[in-house]
C-alpha cells in the first residue's frame, strides 16, 4: 500500500450542496469542508451516500472530490467511489485516485444481490488495481445485501483493504468482525450514528457520521472520549445527541440532514430528485432539536475534538 491513514476518529459523510438550478455550490461545499476541519473531524468523506452519489454524474463526483480536497489543509479525504458495476466502480475509483483522494469508501454491490463469493472479488478487484486504502462499506437496508463475517474478514487480509463501515445495525456482527481482526491494520468504522458508541465499545474505531456534519464538536468529543475510555462522558454525550440522531433519519438520508444545514445556515436543503425536501410534519421537531442542542452545550465543556485521543 503506497500510503496509509489513521481510520480513528470522526470522518464526516458530507452532503452535496445544490444551486437552485441542481448545478453543485461548490462555494459553499468548500466552506464546510473548511467548517468541519476547523471543528475538529479526522477526515472527510465526500460523495457517498449522503454526498447524493446516486444523482451525481462521474464528471461532478470528481469534481467534489477534488473541490474538497482544495478546501483542506490537513484532514484526508475519502472518496466514495462505489458502484453495483465493478467495472463502473473501479473507473470511479481510479478517476477518485487521480483527482488526489487520500483513500476510497466502497459500498457494496446494490440491486444485483450478489453472492459472498461475488462481494470478494468485486472489493479485490479494485483493491488489486489502486494502491489506495479502502473502506468496504456495508448498508444492506440501501444495497439488498449483507456482508457476512467471514466476507469481511477475508478481505481485511488484503493489504489495500483497510476497513469496514458498518451500517447493517447488527452490533454483534459488527463485534464479531472488530473481534476477527484485532491481529489486522484493519478499522471497523461505525456507519449508523446511534450506534457509534456502542461499536466503539465492542472494538470499532470512530465513525462515517452524518451528525457530524451538523455537531461535529460534539461527535468528536464523544468519540474522543470513549477512544480514550471515559465511557461516562461519552455516554453523556451519547444522550445528549441522541434526538438529533433519531431526528436526522426521520426521513431518508440525507433529506433531514440537509434540512438541518439550512436551518443551521451551513448549506442549502435543495435535493436532487428523486428525493425531496422534509415535510413539514417533521420540521417543527427537527428545529426543535437543533435549538435544544444550541441552549445546552455542557456536555462538551471539558474538552473535544482532537485533543480528545
Amino acid at each position: 500500500m503506497t500510503s496509509t491513514i489513521d481510520f480513528t476518529g470522526v470522518f464526516p459523510a458530507m452532503c452535496t450542496p445544490f444551486n437552485d438550478d441542481e448545478s453543485i455550490d461548490f462555494e459553499t461545499l468548500q466552506a464546510d469542508a473548511q467548517r468541519l476541519e476547523a471543528a475538529g473531524v479526522d477526515g472527510l468523506v465526500p460523495v457517498g451516500s449522503t454526498g447524493e452519489s446516486a444523482t451525481l454524474t462521474h464528471d461532478e463526483h470528481v469534481d467534489v472530490v477534488e473541490a474538497v480536497i482544495e478546501a483542506v489543509d490537513d484532514v484526508p479525504v475519502i472518496a466514495g467511489s462505489g458502484s453495483n458495476n465493478t467495472r463502473e466502480a473501479l473507473e470511479l475509483s481510479e478517476r477518485s485516485a487521480e483527482a488526489g483522494a487520500d483513500g476510497l469508501l466502497l459500498i457494496s454491490p446494490y440491486y444485483n444481490k450478489p453472492e459472498q463469493r461475488g462481494f470478494v472479488e468485486h472489493y479485490r478487484t479494485i483493491a488489486d488495481a489502486i494502491d489506495l486504502p479502502q473502506i468496504v462499506y456495508n448498508v444492506p437496508s440501501r444495497t439488498g445485501q449483507n456482508i457476512e463475517p467471514d466476507t469481511a474478514v477475508e478481505l481485511a487480509s488484503h493489504e489495500n483493504i483497510a476497513g469496514y463501515k458498518a451500517a447493517s445495525g447488527d452490533l454483534g456482527q459488527i463485534g464479531e468482525i472488530a473481534e476477527r481482526t484485532v491481529d489486522e491494520e484493519f478499522a471497523v468504522l461505525s456507519g449508523d450514528d446511534a450506534l457509534t458508541l456502542p461499536t466503539i465499545s465492542v472494538g470499532g474505531t470512530g465513525t462515517i457520521s452524518v451528525s457530524a456534519n451538523i455537531e461535529p464538536e460534539r461527535t468528536c468529543a464523544m468519540v474522543g472520549a470513549a477512544l480514550d475510555g471515559d465511557y461516562d462522558r461519552a455516554r453523556a454525550i451519547h444522550h445528549e445527541l441522541g434526538p438529533l440522531f433519531r431526528a436526522l433519519f426521520i426521513e431518508t438520508n440525507p433529506i433531514p440532514v440537509k434540512e438541518a444545514m439550512a436551518i443551521r445556515g451551513y448549506g442549502p436543503a435543495r435535493m436532487r430528485s428523486p428525493l425531496t425536501r422534509l415535510s413539514e410534519e417533521h420540521r417543527a421537531g427537527l428545529e426543535a432539536v437543533l435549538a435544544d442542542l444550541e441552549a445546552e452545550p455542557a456536555a462538551v465543556a471539558d474538552g473535544s475534538g482532537e485533543g480528545d485521543r
